[in-house]
């Protein structure tokens, strides 16, 4: 399916090495990714080496910027098709992985991929603003991670009440313009911007990971309901 000799020199790239073992479990992973997007919609990316580069690489990015150890707890927030999580657990299987997901199907589709690749994650069908007051996920995780458009001042507010003082919250981002406006939300929900650092993937395509550092607890009017996120977004 994918080209695995190219996907562990362009991971060798960004400091991971990966093991024949994980290099078969990506294969089955973009084989089942196109597969099950003939009849759900989960990526538009859908040739081999853009898998690689735009999907797997991109997740794979997060371990040469954040030190992520064995046994760190990570939940993944809208994981979508797994990205950055399962990338992640693949390259790192020690880490405890949550997935978090609104829609039921895609929840499905990943338990579907960690069964091919034999691999074990906690799934939780749910919307990320309830998610974030449940009292067995709120604040019980070393690392947040979430791979999306929304911005930044947005995002935080979704993920960051997930981290536990001293843990970090890790976007992965098409640029780093937005963290000056999104700083005081960042203050607000109990957390600091430590670093930005952008790159390029190997297809020179420009990224950065905004990395959050939890400071405090966040407030328990946090996070709100979408709607008043989407009318009054913090900043």
């Amino acid at each position: 399916m994918i080209n695995k000799e190219l996907l562990k020199e362009y991971a060798k790239d960004f400091g991971v090495n990966l093991s024949e073992n994980a290099l078969e479990s990506f294969d089955k992973y973009a084989a089942e990714l196109v597969e099950t997007n003939k009849v759900m919609n989960l990526t538009a990316i859908t040739e081999p080496d853009e898998i690689v580069i735009k999907h797997f690489v991109d997740s794979l990015a997060l371990l040469k910027y954040v030190d992520i150890p064995e046994g760190a707890k990570l939940i993944d927030v809208g994981t979508g098709a797994g990205f950055p999580g399962v990338p992640l657990l693949i390259a790192k299987n020690g880490i405890e992985l949550t997935l978090l997901d609104s829609l039921s199907k895609r929840l499905g589709f990943l338990e579907s991929v960690l069964d091919e690749c034999s691999l074990s994650a906690t799934l939780v069908h749910a919307r990320a603003e309830d998610a974030g007051k449940d009292a067995e996920l709120r604040e019980t995780f070393d690392f947040a991670a979430a791979r999306a458009v929304a911005p930044l001042n947005v995002l935080c507010e979704y993920c960051l009440p997930f981290v536990k003082v001293g843990g970090y919250f890790a976007a992965l981002k098409g640029n780093g313009e937005e963290t000056e406006t999104a700083k005081n939300a960042v203050s607000l929900l109990g957390g600091e911007i430590e670093s930005v650092v952008s790159y390029k993937l190997p297809n020179n395509d420009p990224r950065s990971i905004v990395i959050i550092k939890k400071i405090s607890q966040t407030s328990t009017q946090y996070p709100r309901k979408p709607k008043k996120i989407a009318s009054s977004p913090l900043g």
